[in-house]
């Protein structure tokens, strides 16, 4: 089970944040399982690659996210077999 990486209230505000973003994009919300994986897998490339790749690797992780989903997967499918490959490429802690 994934850990909380914010306290509650910057969780919150955070929260709310994303939603907005979410709604403005025009996409379905985060779900809490998909904001605690995307800050897990965030947490292990800048720890166990660079921190500057981070957001290059969720940019791509999101890219593709969307192929699997456009090829008929779950977002939930999408997202965890992303995920998984993604952390196969990662180097040993």
């Amino acid at each position: 089970m994934p850990r909380p990486l914010m306290p509650e209230g910057e969780r919150k505000m955070s929260d709310a944040w994303l939603v907005g973003l979410a709604r403005t994009q025009g996409v379905d919300a985060l779900s809490d399982w998909e904001i605690e994986s995307l800050l897990n897998v965030a947490r292990d490339v800048a720890h166990r690659v660079e921190r500057k790749v981070t957001p290059l690797a969720a940019f791509l992780l999101g890219m593709t996210i969307e192929r699997r989903i456009a090829a008929g997967a779950s977002r939930g499918e999408a997202l965890q077999g992303a995920i998984a490959e993604l952390e196969g490429l990662l180097p040993e802690s």
